[in-house]
């Protein structure tokens, strides 16, 4: 597999030092893949979750969510926690708002009685089926300028590190 530094070899330098004072000089090789990553999560986030609330009044938060809930068999606040990297009051809060929408429901965990699954209503099962399409729509046609062969690449890459930072509980939150 190629290393992180290889794909983003366009991106990359060993060492370079830059006229700034605040970076004390020395600019890391990861540092401009980290800045491109983001900025292309954000702009993707952005450009695919206006696209899907315009088409579906969904957004892709609220996407998100339900398609952890569909896919995680039992789904519980803290799968979505552990997926999602975010803090339990935060996913909890958006699993409300879910449940006040109607698109999915709590019931009770006959694991453990003191906790609750999620699952889908029939118009959150709908509203998924609706946003799927213009979610793989959006994306298909904002990474056009990249060949299938780098995206390939590219998704290999962010899977390793991924795992390698869920592996080590990274940037979890609290």
């Amino acid at each position: 597999m190629d290393s992180w530094e290889s794909i983003c070899s366009s991106q990359l330098y060993s060492k370079e030092y830059d006229s700034e004072e605040s970076t004390g000089g020395f600019v890391s090789h990861v540092t401009p893949a980290f800045v491109d990553l983001v900025r292309v999560e954000t702009r993707l986030y952005n450009a695919v979750s206006a696209r899907l609330r315009a088409e579906q009044g969904v957004s892709l938060g609220q996407f998100e969510f339900l398609e952890i809930i569909d896919r995680v068999p039992g789904c519980r606040v803290l799968d979505i926690v552990g997926e999602l990297a975010i803090t339990v009051g935060a996913v909890s809060k958006a699993v409300d708002r879910l449940v006040a929408a109607g698109w999915c429901v709590r019931a009770v965990n006959p694991q453990d009685r003191r906790s609750s699954v999620l699952r889908l209503t029939s118009e959150g099962d709908r509203r998924l089926a609706a946003a799927r399409p213009v979610v793989e729509g959006a994306l298909a046609s904002l990474t056009e300028a990249v060949s299938a062969d780098d995206l390939s690449r590219i998704a290999s890459t962010l899977a390793v590190l991924r795992a390698h930072l869920e592996a080590g509980s990274h940037g979890r939150p609290g």
